[in-house]
């Protein structure tokens, strides 16, 4: 497993990290106990050394499950997200300095750590971060050696770019073949700032593995059932059409063309994947292969020319 730096914090991390919100159950159905341990276990076996969850992933029980499985490895590093207020009905988003903090704790607690090594903000308003209160108490805990560095797991531009002007050194960004105009915006003040770049939903959810029927449908408790309307399935499932050329040689399948194309960007510092099973993980990273170049010479400019065709990131 490769490695590169986390921006200036100091940590240099597997270019592969382990996601646990699919392992989690909350986003696509259950995955049973035993299974979420393999999966963990099988992630340190291959190289793995960054981990990413938040407080809410199945109520606290992703946090302790690492925390359990992974103690007292010193190569392991743990980025969790906080900011959802679970005990109230309905769930809501929470970025004050008191819930913060107290957030905070818990997750140290569940996750069996005195100092953690990445806590993000989880999807605030750029309201909220422009605010400060939550921003500023992860930055206070940084400064107790509570933390090793502070960010945000953001869902706009924006958002990132007030994270990035408190200070914040890690941002998790959505990257993927169909969705890269965010990152390339970004890009210049990642750059300047010496921000570390976590690459979130490189595979978009499973649309880029290439395996859909353009009639596709959901289980009900399967977050994608809500996400796109038929007709908007069907259209993106028709914009891998564009992806098709990078597959042969080395690059074994459309799901691998995906996941290269997100680790070709040398802003990024770690690409998340998020199987759900032992067997998912051992494809995901035999397919990322064995370094660069991850893509042919020349294939990235076809295929930004084919992908503005069909409309995509115009």
């Amino acid at each position: 497993m490769r490695h590169r730096p986390l921006g200036q914090t100091g940590l240099e991390v597997s270019e592969l990290a382990l996601g646990t919100w699919g392992l989690s159950g909350d986003g696509y159905g259950p995955v049973n106990e035993a299974e979420q341990d393999r999966v963990i276990e099988r992630a340190r076996i291959l190289g793995i050394t960054l981990f990413e969850t938040a407080d809410s992933y199945a109520e606290g029980a992703m946090e302790r499950r690492l925390g359990r499985l992974l103690a007292g490895d010193p190569e392991v590093h743990i980025v969790t997200k906080l900011g959802t207020d679970l005990s109230a009905v309905p769930p809501r988003k929470r970025f004050d300095a008191k819930f913060i903090g107290e957030a905070l704790a818990r997750s140290a607690e569940r996750l069996g750590r005195s100092r953690l090594d990445v806590v993000l903000l989880h999807n605030p308003s750029v309201a909220a971060v422009e605010r400060g209160a939550a921003t500023g108490r992860l930055a206070e805990a940084e400064s107790e050696g509570r933390i090793g560095a502070w960010g945000i797991s953001a869902g706009s531009v924006e958002m990132a770019e007030a994270a990035i002007a408190k200070g914040a050194r890690v941002v998790s960004l959505p990257y993927n073949a169909l969705w890269s105009k965010d990152l390339e915006r970004l890009g210049p003040a990642l750059s300047r700032q010496g921000v570390g770049v976590l690459a979130h939903s490189v595979l978009a959810y499973g649309l880029l593995a290439g395996l859909w029927a353009s009639d596709k449908q959901f289980a009900p408790d399967d977050h994608r059932a809500e996400r796109w309307t038929a007709d908007d399935l069907r259209r993106r499932i028709g914009q891998l059409q564009a992806l098709k050329p990078l597959v042969g040689g080395p690059v074994l399948s459309l799901r691998a063309a995906a996941l290269r194309y997100v680790l070709q960007n040398s802003l990024v510092s770690s690409t998340v994947i998020g199987p759900r099973s032992s067997l998912q993980l051992d494809q995901l990273v035999r397919e990322a292969g064995k370094g660069p170049p991850y893509l042919p010479a020349g294939e990235l400019g076809a295929l930004e020319g084919r992908l503005r065709e069909l409309g995509v990131n115009a």
